[in-house]
């Protein structure tokens, strides 16, 4: 949490200075139902555990990793222990860990905080758990300005259009611009041997 408060003040005292950054821009968070998400969603938690691949994300200055990412998520019975393995922008493999767990205050979402990043919200817009899952991350640091993130994992290191079609149409649904995602690079270039491995 304390990480959390820090976020909002480094960014509250850019945007304060007129220097914000650029995932930060004017308006709010938009209407998200996470209550009734959330009750959907407990139940299935170990089924969104284990391995997912990345296939596309929206700019994000704390994701380090570039290409081939594999997501590791494993289920404790309350949370879920996050490894995260991929290609940096320097080309090297990089292993980052984490924890993805339910809000501690009570809100109905989760939230992430991996090594080196701050912990956020996230919201599982939707997902069958087999094949797909539309992840959602928005920060309202007052009421001029927020900052969003998506992130579209896939069972598999592809995604049929028909999977895709259901996150971009859960991201319109809350008004999210899917121009601004980024299709990570995957498929047989990918060490994925190796990435288990570290």
């Amino acid at each position: 949490m304390l990480f959390a408060t820090l976020l909002v003040v480094v960014a509250l005292a850019s945007v304060s200075a007129d220097k914000v950054p650029g995932f930060v821009v004017k308006g709010q968070c938009p209407a998200v139902d996470e209550r009734k998400l959330w009750e959907e969603q407990i139940p299935q938690h170990s089924k969104f555990g284990g391995v997912w691949y990345q296939y596309a994300l929206t700019e994000n200055p704390y994701q380090l990793l570039e290409q081939c990412v594999l997501n590791d998520y494993d289920f404790n019975g309350k949370s879920f222990d996050a490894t995260s393995t991929g290609i940096d922008i320097n080309g090297n493999l990089l292993k980052r860990t984490g924890e993805i767990a339910p809000m501690p205050l009570g809100d109905p979402h989760l939230m992430v905080a991996f090594e080196n990043s701050f912990p956020a919200p996230l919201v599982i817009l939707e997902s069958d758990y087999d094949n797909y899952a539309c992840l959602y991350s928005c920060v309202n640091y007052n009421s001029d300005y927020f900052s969003d993130f998506g992130f579209i994992h896939s069972r598999n290191p592809t995604l049929s259009d028909a999977y895709l079609k259901r996150c971009e149409t859960a991201f319109k649904n809350i008004g999210f611009d899917t121009t601004r995602f980024l299709k990570t690079v995957q498929g047989s270039q990918c060490p994925y041997d190796t990435q288990r491995k570290l």
